[in-house]
């Protein structure tokens, strides 16, 4: 087979997938057409629809884009397969049914930020940040009937600095997984649309081997999930080590931004958001402590004290810390929430 005979449905929304669709049109892949969400209205009153970052890249080259409601209307389904593709490559989009996965002659595969079967889920990127991983990676593998959990195609790894957010982990995954996808569409061509894979169930087994004591906890007990991030995800628990929370803090910054509850002498709730911190190696005080030392900010987590470096308090812009000091009167008579009791 060469590469000309493959006829793809590129399927992405973020700015993630916009990166992997570029290599496919630069390398000279045959994209057919583009799948994406529908435009989001934005505005003050929703007024303005703005196009995916995947459909404004796919007008600028001329593809045709489709932007379906629902993946299962008859419509969609039939417009999808007047396209004649082979193959369909999925990066960082919705979840899709068998009507759609199944479709191509040589299948669908998607394009994951993580080592799979680790971090299966919406959001593996952040969650290995939390969870303070050393090391993440991307994986491609063949969409089945569950979420994530198709044969394995092809991994590779990426590193994860002690000090990186998820900013720079993402921006790192972003351009792994587009040569990934070039190296994979590679094998699939090179194996006439049916490249060697591994099952997740082997991939796990590969890993644990080593890891795992033979009458230790099964495979299956070392997953770890990556689910949706949600705004009380992002609550800070003080409760636990330092270590935890600067992991915390790093794997949600810039976007969505941990947070924790600001409270005043008097009872009144701000909630402050804080996007760097920095590990001291100091015993703390009680968890939810604030301290002050200089131009410098402190709260102290079940063992340490950890220091926050950039901050934003609600209704205002974010800022170094020792610009916020400058506004703030008395802070040590503040506290913070704990959330954990």
């Amino acid at each position: 087979m060469k590469k000309e005979d493959l006829r793809i449905v590129f399927m992405g929304t973020p700015e993630f997938a916009v990166e992997t669709l570029r290599a496919l049109v630069e390398n000279g892949y045959n994209v057919v057409a583009v799948v994406t969400q529908p435009d989001k209205p934005v505005g003050r009153h929703g007024s303005v629809l703005q196009p995916s970052a995947v459909k404004q890249y796919a007008v600028e080259q001329g593809l045709p884009v489709l932007q379906p409601v629902k993946m299962k209307d008859e419509q969609f389904v039939q417009q999808l397969r007047s396209y004649g593709a082979n193959l369909q490559v999925v990066v960082a989009f919705r979840m899709l049914p068998e009507v759609v996965w199944a479709m191509p002659e040589y299948g669908t595969f998607n394009v994951h930020a993580a080592l799979l079967p680790q971090y299966r889920g919406a959001a593996p990127i952040n969650w290995a940040v939390i969870n303070g991983e050393t090391q993440t990676g991307v994986t491609t593998f063949f969409l089945d009937h569950d979420i994530d959990t198709g044969r394995i195609i092809m991994k590779r790894t990426f590193d994860i600095p002690d000090d990186a957010d998820v900013e720079y982990v993402y921006d790192g995954l972003m351009h792994l997984g587009a040569q990934l996808c070039l190296d994979t569409l590679d094998a699939i061509v090179e194996a006439d649309g049916h490249p060697e894979t591994m099952s997740q169930e082997e991939a796990l087994n590969c890993q644990c081997e080593a890891a795992l004591p033979k009458s230790g906890p099964s495979p299956a007990d070392s997953l770890k999930p990556a689910p949706k991030i949600f705004k009380e995800t992002c609550d800070i628990d003080w409760g636990r080590t330092a270590k935890q929370v600067y992991d915390m803090v790093r794997g949600l910054s810039p976007v969505p931004g941990a947070w924790t509850t600001l409270v005043a002498p008097d009872g009144r709730e701000t909630v402050l958001k804080i996007y760097k911190a920095q590990k001291t190696g100091r015993k703390g005080q009680e968890r939810g402590t604030l301290l002050t030392e200089g131009k410098r900010l402190f709260i102290s987590a079940a063992d340490e004290w950890l220091e926050v470096t950039e901050l934003q308090l609600a209704g205002k812009k974010r800022m170094l810390a020792r610009d916020f000091l400058n506004g703030m009167k008395n802070l040590e008579a503040y506290s913070v929430k704990k959330t954990s009791e």
